[in-house]
């Protein structure tokens, strides 16, 4: 199988039926190809500082993302959370204890819990300090400032801290030994006594609406790397259109316009008055994956192993996904969605 030339993946990826005009966001993804993590950071910094400042077009945003994706799922993967991040401080309207300008740095989001020694915040008089360890913290050895989740002592609910990434962080990068996204080392972060900012009440981080239009993007990333990978299987079947390749692009087709069509309609949510987002994003991210999952074996079985020996982009198109889509956590989440539709009426 021939090698899909990486022009084709920087067409943009539309939630629209047809194809479209980009979105601001979308217009300057398309304007870069960005290799690397080093360059990969320098465009999160250009849509961070790109993005409106009161209402940011979310439609635009995972339009973006999704495009990204279908480049390099790992340039997807490092811009999401620093988005994520300025949407966090933006609504928060926090700046940094050094007064940097936010767009200025480049962010993680660490929210992930679990180990021994659990991050804990000290306040004191509008200041905090950060002590412990915070595991799966992504790309930290290569960001300036992170998000990060920590513990309170007399509140139960956890707390979020804007943090720089330097003195009194220790950063263990060679715990990752992933296949995909292997340029992202996503280790534990040791801080001790690390000065860092409020951001939000007790308990603001998941209890704001925007939480789960968090979530959505980083579908938006799944299903932008399965369109890269439907785009390989699309060029197979153009050049020698036998009935098994066909069979199988019919088929990806289908999961991938359900997966559209919940991110198109979720995005329109996001305009709507007190909207409650919980289910929206639950089904959107369970979509998806499922979508990303099914694109993925049926690429493996249409195209057989030659793509995944021989062609670079391609392999790691499709180890990257494997690896991101387990975000979603299968029957953990669909249990997750139950127990949000078992709280009320049954909504079919």
């Amino acid at each position: 199988m021939p090698s899909l030339p990486d022009t084709a993946l920087l067409a943009p990826v539309s939630l629209a039926p047809a194809m479209f005009d980009p979105g601001p966001l979308t217009a300057i993804v398309l304007r870069h190809a960005p290799q690397g993590v080093d360059e990969s950071l320098r465009l999160a910094r250009q849509l961070g500082e790109t993005i409106p400042a009161v209402v940011p077009n979310l439609l635009d945003q995972w339009e973006a993302l999704a495009t990204l994706a279908a480049h390099d799922v790992g340039v997807a993967r490092i811009v999401e959370p620093h988005l994520d991040a300025l949407s966090m401080l933006r609504d928060a309207r926090v700046k940094t204890h050094e007064g940097d300008a936010v767009t200025a740095l480049t962010w993680g989001v660490f929210a992930a819990e679990g180990g021994d020694e659990p991050l804990t915040a000290i306040e004191s008089s509008g200041t905090a300090t950060l002590s412990g360890v915070k595991p799966w913290c992504s790309l930290a050895s290569r960001l300036d400032a992170a998000l990060v989740t920590a513990h309170v002592d007399g509140d139960d609910r956890r707390s979020l801290f804007a943090a720089r990434l330097g003195p009194r962080v220790e950063i263990d990068d060679e715990v990752w030994v992933a296949r995909g996204l292997a340029e992202i080392p996503s280790g534990p972060v040791r801080f001790t006594g690390v000065a860092a900012v409020r951001v939000g009440e007790p308990g603001w981080y998941l209890d704001r609406t925007e939480f789960w239009w968090g979530g959505v993007g980083v579908a938006a990333c799944w299903f932008g790397g399965a369109i890269g990978i439907a785009r390989a299987l699309h060029a197979a079947a153009a050049a020698a259109p036998n009935p098994h390749l066909l069979a199988h692009l019919g088929a990806i087709d289908e999961v991938l316009q359900a997966a559209r069509r919940a991110l198109a309609e979720a995005a329109e949510i996001t305009v709507l008055a007190n909207a409650d987002p919980r289910l929206t994003a639950k089904r959107v991210r369970a979509t998806v994956a499922r979508a990303c999952d099914e694109v993925i074996d049926r690429a493996h079985r249409a195209l057989g192993p030659a793509p995944l020996a021989l062609d670079g982009a391609h392999a790691k198109r499709v180890a990257d996904l494997q690896l991101y889509v387990r975000q979603h956590h299968a029957e953990r989440d669909q249990a997750s969605l139950g127990a949000a539709l078992a709280e009320e009426p049954a909504p079919w």
